[in-house]
């Protein structure tokens, strides 16, 4: 169980180490004015969604269901598994945004995007402590 655990732990760094970049590389895109830039933005949020995020999630999910296969009880549970199916559609959400960008369809200023960069500090605190300390 403990190698499980720490593939869960590893993944989720991977992960959230996407959600808190990709954002922020939106906040650059939406105030690059070149074709070069906005050219280059586009690869490099693709390769880091694409290659980093999406596996992030996926290996997060399979080692999180495994470790739920060890009999997790009590609410605190169905709580973390809220802020993860949350963090799933902000990542899902990203994925749409990136799609607007990839075909120049942005419509969002750099200010949304550095409000909306601040949503998985919330939900990594938030999960954090609905694991260590479960409150409930």
């Amino acid at each position: 169980m403990l190698w499980v655990k720490a593939l869960h732990i590893i993944f989720v760094v991977t992960w959230f180490a996407g959600l808190f970049y990709l954002p922020r590389l939106f906040v650059y895109h939406a105030m690059a004015e070149d074709p070069a830039s906005r050219e280059r933005f586009k690869v490099m949020e693709r390769k880091l969604y694409w290659g980093i995020m999406a596996p992030g999630a996926v290996f997060t999910i399979a080692f999180g269901g495994w470790l739920m296969s060890y009999g997790f009880t009590g609410t605190w549970i169905h709580a973390k598994l809220g802020i993860v199916a949350l963090t799933l559609a902000y990542h899902v959400y990203c994925g749409k945004l990136l799609l607007d960008f990839a075909r120049d369809r942005n419509a969002k200023s750099h200010v949304w995007y550095r409000w909306f960069n601040e949503i998985p500090v919330v939900l990594l605190a938030a999960a954090v402590v609905l694991a260590v300390v479960k409150p409930f």
